[in-house]
């Protein structure tokens, strides 16, 4: 399992989208404004999100 850093896209919980703000020992905590239709969906601006339950599907340009 690859754990996500800060800048990486993560998909979560039935294709949510956002990017990670801050990597804990366990989780991360992740930006859902991301997402084009985040204001539609009703949802907090961030959540908390387990290493265990998301997949890194755009890598930060931060890498060099």
């Amino acid at each position: 399992m690859k754990i996500a850093t800060v800048g990486n896209v993560i998909e979560f919980k039935n294709g949510l989208q956002g990017i990670v703000e801050k990597v804990n020992e366990n989780s991360v905590i992740v930006d859902l404004t991301y997402m084009e239709n985040y204001r539609e969906l009703d949802l907090e601006e961030k959540t908390v999100v387990n290493h265990k339950n998301y997949k890194i599907i755009k890598e930060s340009a931060d890498h060099f």
